[in-house]
């Protein structure tokens, strides 16, 4: 990735965050008829490794997970993203641009065969987003043997994290002035995403 110092990020945390807050990645990898991707919904740990540990599944029928072992793998995490027209600007001329933060996380996938394990990381992957209440499905609230079934046609892996990377382009590189025109110009658009990464670009200017 095309790194400026200007945007990029180096806080562990920071970077961190930006996963769990977009979890759905697209994971590349190669083999010996080129590059594969999958999109897909990653668990990220923090407690484990030097940078981490990402985990996910793959049904089994996707031939990637087979593929890509030995592989080095790229997680691919993309965070709030929207065109910043160049009339929000104070100063001028100006053109256009694209504002975007996006994580990439790097290491070599190993597959978690042990039942007990692929079940718990299922549990966690479940309640991460039904969160708690009274509705909130769990793995716990299907039927006797029903996930344990179903989980022989999915393949669990985790993929220690050798390398992380960053980049928050919010306009570092512009002036004070035509970051807040931009971020004001991004609130009128009508699109959540628009408004997210407006409050991103707010949050790094203070």
């Amino acid at each position: 990735m095309y790194l400026p110092a200007a945007f990029r990020c180096e806080v562990p945390e920071t970077i961190h965050e930006l996963i769990r807050s977009n979890p759905f990645a697209v994971l590349v990898s190669t083999s010996d008829t080129g590059l594969e991707a999958t999109h897909l919904p990653l668990l990220l740990d923090t407690e484990t490794g030097v940078h981490g540990t990402l985990r996910g599944h793959v049904a089994r029928a996707n031939g990637q997970w087979e593929r890509m072992l030995g592989q080095e793998a790229l997680a691919v995490f993309s965070g709030p993203h929207a065109y910043i027209s160049p009339a929000w600007y104070a100063s001028q001329p100006s053109v256009p641009t694209w504002n975007y933060a996006v994580a990439h996380a790097y290491g070599h996938p190993r597959m978690v065969e042990e039942t007990s394990l692929v079940l718990r990381y299922l549990e966690k992957l479940t309640a991460m987003f039904e969160g708690a209440g009274a509705t909130a499905w769990s793995v716990s609230s299907a039927p006797e043997g029903f996930i344990e079934k179903l989980s022989y046609s999915i393949v669990a892996f985790e993929i220690p994290i050798a390398r992380l990377e960053a980049k928050f382009k919010l306009g570092q590189n512009r002036s004070r002035v035509d970051r807040e025109g931009a971020i004001a110009g991004l609130q009128t658009t009508g699109s959540s995403t628009d408004v997210a990464l407006g409050e991103l670009m707010r949050n790094w200017i203070e």
